[in-house]
């Protein structure tokens, strides 16, 4: 993707979230982090389009929630076949976190709203 918001060729990006904190900061699969960073730098806006369960009222922000690291197995082999050296160490986090001053707005049945007032908003 940096390829092309270098080349000036997105204008927009939309993605979903797996969780919404009270703050607007969001988690979502690992890489979300990457390309809102990257949409910032080239000022493209950056959406979260999410449910209403995605929203967590019990978690004030993205430091609050706890990232399950995955087997590094995962992500070193596929169907049995190592595709990296079996003895070389890897990270495999689940997710990771977007913080809400890099998310442009987030989408909800009720509405576009800033990331920090969405959480109120759909309380209403």
């Amino acid at each position: 993707s940096g390829f092309y918001f270098w080349k000036k060729e997105i204008d927009l990006v939309i993605t979903g979230a797996d969780r919404i904190c009270l703050n607007g900061d969001i988690a979502n699969k690992i890489g979300t982090y990457e390309k809102a960073v990257l949409a910032k730098e080239h000022k493209v806006p950056f959406y979260v389009a999410a449910p209403f369960s995605t929203f967590d009222l019990a978690t004030k922000e993205g430091a609050d929630i706890p990232i399950e690291i995955r087997d590094e197995d995962e992500i070193k082999r596929i169907n049995g076949t190592y595709l990296a050296n079996p003895g070389s160490p890897a990270l495999n986090p689940s997710f990771d976190i977007t913080p809400a001053k890099l998310i442009t707005g987030i989408i909800t049945p009720k509405g576009i709203f800033k990331p920090k007032d969405a959480a109120r908003q759909v309380q209403i």
